[in-house]
């Protein structure tokens, strides 16, 4: 666990690291509160990780130091600030989705996620920028413009989960909740240089759903594995709005975190279904993992799965998503909507109910398949390159899907298993790589156990 100085800056500190500070009164939920809050408006106006703050985030931070101060501490995460991406509902905050054509009205109600974390003792600085309706990985929206990579201004965070992302890399709190319907939570941790959980589907209830309520999650970005497992913690409940939502019982997914790796069987999967793109970093970073792994005692081994052509049922899915969205939207408003969007929208108009029953079948598929795997883990590369720039051109949406964003991560939405982007150092340019974690469906411990035995090694590398 992270040392808590006491002569420290409480921004820097981790989930954990905060609450050892208050138990040990060198440290109130109030200072965290204000030593975050003055780093937002000092970073913020550069990297635009916010779609609104919090003004109720000073109330809970008093009410949680009364409670520490009464040695009556409540919750897993009582006191500590997170943050909440613009396409989850937060009572009294306005839900954008970071679109122009929607309202500035109030939620009334908290996501069944967001009530999780306020029952947990959270504190909500505010809501995460996203791209619009979570459509795509580059960082930038109508409603809020472009969201910025912490590590190089010129570049993307990544997207849909970008405030998220790029709030965890700025030191903007010590924990964000980002959705992920094709690789949403984990490429822009990748591209930002954090760690960034996609939990089994139905693991973290959600409500109301969006646009790819049937293969997304929610799920927590944070900058170390530990703190991402104590996050998920109060997030893994079970919640009667959510008809995915998953029959469980509290669970500390930190326990059994740091086990280690010996005697795990891990598979190293290069062909998720198709020829997925990744550059000379991601192969070293997957290489650097399996080398640890090995050295700690798995047994690592190539993967071989016969797996259908998940480009293209992922594609049909996301895009038919995307017309049944532009649907609802008035047609006086389509307009406001990101071009980008719009355009693949229309070019998925002609769908068919077959075609959608076809792809389900293929999706059920492929699932079956990596569940019958023998291994208790596998490593893979988690994006195809590092981040591009922030103001690049995007060009046609639906090759850059497969080929520049989510190759290697939509194969795990397709498929319902939890899935883990990890830092591995950077590159030449200084920009930050990554290794992607897998499991099987439910074995969201093992993701963090083998995610928890890297960061560790990695650290003295």
């Amino acid at each position: 666990m992270e040392t808590a100085l006491q002569d420290g800056n409480p921004a820097d500190f981790g989930a954990e690291a905060l609450l050892a500070a208050y138990a040990a009164n060198r440290l109130t939920p109030l200072h965290a509160l204000q030593a975050m809050t003055e780093r937002i408006a000092r970073a913020n106006p550069e990297i635009n990780a916010f779609a609104v703050m919090n003004p109720g985030a000073l109330r809970a931070a008093r009410e949680s130091a009364a409670r520490w101060a009464a040695g009556t501490p409540r919750g897993l995460l009582d006191g500590v600030p997170v943050t909440i991406k613009d396409l989850i509902d937060v009572a009294t905050l306005p839900t954008r989705r970071g679109s122009n054509t929607t309202e500035a009205t109030p939620a009334a109600a908290d996501a069944p996620l967001v009530a999780a974390l306020r029952a947990a003792g959270a504190v909500i600085l505010g809501k995460t920028t996203t791209t619009e309706f979570g459509w795509k990985s580059p960082g930038d929206c109508p409603a809020t413009g472009i969201t910025r990579n912490p590590r190089n201004l010129a570049h993307t965070a990544g997207g849909s989960s970008s405030g998220a992302a790029a709030a965890a890399a700025a030191g903007f709190g010590p924990l964000h909740a980002g959705t992920d319907a094709g690789g949403s939570i984990r490429i822009p941790a990748a591209w930002s240089g954090v760690v960034g959980l996609k939990p089994t589907f139905g693991r973290v209830p959600q409500w109301p759903l969006g646009a790819f309520g049937h293969v997304a999650v929610a799920g927590p970005i944070a900058r170390n594995v530990r703190d991402a497992a104590l996050m998920l913690s109060a997030m893994a409940v079970f919640d009667a709005r959510d008809p995915f939502s998953l029959p469980q019982t509290p669970t500390d997914y930190r326990a059994g975190v740091e086990a280690g790796v010996k005697g795990l069987r891990i598979g190293v999967l290069m062909h998720p279904g198709f020829a997925a793109p990744v550059d000379a970093d991601g192969l070293a970073a997957l290489e650097t993992a399996r080398r640890v792994l090995e050295g700690q005692g798995a047994v690592v081994a190539g993967m071989q799965v016969a797996l259908p052509d998940v480009s293209e049922i992922f594609s049909k899915i996301w895009g038919a998503a995307l017309t049944r969205l532009v649907g609802t939207i008035p047609p006086e408003k389509r307009g406001l909507l990101d071009a980008g969007l719009l355009g693949t929208a229309l070019r998925f108009a002609n769908v068919t109910a077959l075609d959608m029953l076809e792809a389900e079948a293929l999706r059920v598929r492929a699932a079956h398949l990596m569940a019958v795997r023998e291994v208790d883990a596998l490593i893979c590369p988690c994006v195809p390159a590092c981040a591009p720039l922030a103001e690049a051109e995007q060009g046609d949406a639906v090759a850059a899907l497969w080929k520049n964003w989510a190759p290697w991560t939509f194969l795990f939405n397709l498929t319902r298993q939890p899935a883990l982007s990890l830092p591995m150092g950077v590159n030449a340019a200084g920009l930050p790589v990554a290794v992607q974690i897998a499991a099987p469906m439910y074995q969201d411990a093992m993701v963090l156990r083998v995610g928890r035995a890297i960061e560790k090694a990695v650290a003295f590398l």
